[in-house]
């Protein structure tokens, strides 16, 4: 039973600094696709997919966000993956985030603050990815649904992430979402850059872990990454 909050037993400096951290992740995590949808030049796989979505539906970007959040943390459900509280966070902040940010930004900008806010925006998700994930409250739906089908299938991660922004990206084609040099350019650059601010912006909670471990008689899990 206390292992089930143990998300929440940190020392209370480590645990204000690890919730600051998740907020502004999830925050940054919003805005930063707000200024790749604004750039204009094409937008992530899931993005293109809920670009896609709004065009069909008259939903807001950020509606159809935490629609599709939902949608794929039911995924979870048969392979028997666990939300964590930074899993429901992400599934509720992110989107709402993203329409502030659509909303602090205009559209049809000059070609050449297009051209700045694509790059800019990949950065920012970058840091915030690893902001949000560094405060060690578990990930993301997408990537949790990447992460649960490596583990139940056995397949390489890379294949397991590749084949589900293949089909979601053709979706979002299919649907209407902008498909464009951005989207290649995230592609190229997204894994690179979180590689780097992942372990970066981890906070460190192994001797906590550890002490739980050892109280329950248990290995301590590794938490560089969650």
């Amino acid at each position: 039973m206390l292992r089930r909050f143990s998300s929440f037993r940190d020392p209370a400096p480590i645990l204000a600094r690890r919730l600051v951290q998740l907020y502004l992740g999830l925050l940054l995590y919003g805005i930063a696709i707000a200024l790749i949808v604004r750039g204009e030049l094409g937008v992530a796989p899931w993005d293109v997919l809920t670009q896609g979505i709004s065009k069909q539906t008259g939903l807001n970007f950020g509606l159809v966000t935490v629609i599709t959040s939902v949608f794929v943390l039911l995924l979870w459900i048969p392979i028997r993956q666990k939300p964590g509280f930074g899993t429901i966070m992400n599934v509720l902040l992110v989107g709402p985030a993203a329409d502030l940010g659509l909303w602090l930004i205009p559209e049809g900008l000059d070609l050449w603050v297009r051209i700045i806010l694509l790059p800019a925006g990949i950065l920012v998700l970058a840091v915030a990815t690893g902001l949000y994930i560094g405060a060690h409250f578990g990930p993301g739906p997408r990537d949790g649904l990447m992460t649960g089908l490596h583990r139940r299938t056995g397949w390489p991660i890379w294949i397991v992430r590749t084949s589900i922004e293949i089909v979601v990206l053709a979706t979002g084609w299919l649907l209407g979402g902008n498909v464009g040099i951005g989207t290649v350019a995230f592609a190229v650059l997204i894994g690179p850059l979180c590689g780097y601010t992942i372990p970066l912006f981890a906070i460190r909670r192994a001797p906590l872990e550890a002490a739980d471990a050892g109280a329950s008689g248990e290995r301590a899990p590794v938490t560089t990454t969650p």
